[in-house]
């Protein structure tokens, strides 16, 4: 028996996995409320994608591929919310497009931002004799931190899942070697966390960031806070029971 849910109503994670677990056996009509349901989804994965020189219409065709195949290959075995493993879908579909389809096109607008970027940054690390952080790259400019990765990024050249990233014993081993062989549990094990670090506090989440991504020590943690290294230990041992928490339930 098909779930069926009234118009308006936002489904719940249990409606929406029974969808995915009808649609997996067959069923059109579950499926097509998977897409209609996610249509909002897609449509804030393709906004990234703008001013590239593509159609939005064309990138958000593109990026309900993405969606579909995110419902064929979703494990239910996992504890993982559908929407955070159909961003990384969505996302990857869209770029073996633009890479498939040539040379991604960059507004002139974000070739300029990169310019500055690159000489703002070349500026501050003469004249503090180190390499500058996005925020004081973005302060110096006075434009967001999410400015400055964006324009990093949209004019970073793409690299082929089919690129080799090194040999062994004479046989090239690609990206997509590389991804094949991970190992799938972790791989929802990593998105799960990112859903947890997702939902913390903004100067949680900050926390998180620099001790794990950056590897910064407490005390230098402290210093970028203002708070004392005392005051980190103890943030950092709340946030990570915190997560803990929300992992096991």
């Amino acid at each position: 028996m098909e779930t069926k849910i009234r118009k308006g109503k936002q489904p719940s994670d249990q409606t929406i996995r029974k969808w995915i677990e009808e649609s997996q056996k067959g069923s059109q009509a579950s499926r097509d409320q998977l897409v209609e349901n996610n249509t909002r989804l897609v449509w804030s994965v393709v906004q990234r994608f703008l001013n590239r020189g593509y159609e939005a219409e064309d990138l958000f065709q593109i990026g309900c591929i993405g969606l579909m195949k995110s419902i064929d290959k979703f494990d239910l075995n996992y504890e993982v919310k559908f929407s955070t493993y159909a961003v990384p879908m969505i996302i990857g579909e869209i770029q073996r497009f633009i890479r498939d389809d040539g040379t991604v096109k960059v507004s002139r607008s974000l070739k300029e931002l990169n310019h500055k970027i690159r000489k703002e940054k070349e500026e501050l690390t003469k004249k503090n004799g180190r390499m500058p952080t996005i925020h004081e790259i973005a302060e110096a400019l006075e434009i967001t931190p999410e400015d400055v990765v964006f324009a990093n990024e949209a004019t970073r050249s793409l690299s082929s899942l089919n690129e080799t990233v090194y040999e062994n014993e004479g046989d090239p081993i690609t990206l997509m070697d590389q991804l094949s062989d991970a190992d799938e549990t972790k791989w929802f094990e990593e998105l799960a966390l990112r859903d947890v670090v997702h939902h913390l506090e903004h100067r949680e989440r900050l926390i998180v960031y620099l001790r794990y991504y950056r590897d910064q020590t407490q005390s230098e943690v402290a210093k970028r806070l203002g708070i004392s290294q005392v005051q980190v230990s103890r943030l950092e041992k709340k946030i990570l029971d915190k997560i803990r928490q929300e992992m096991v339930e």
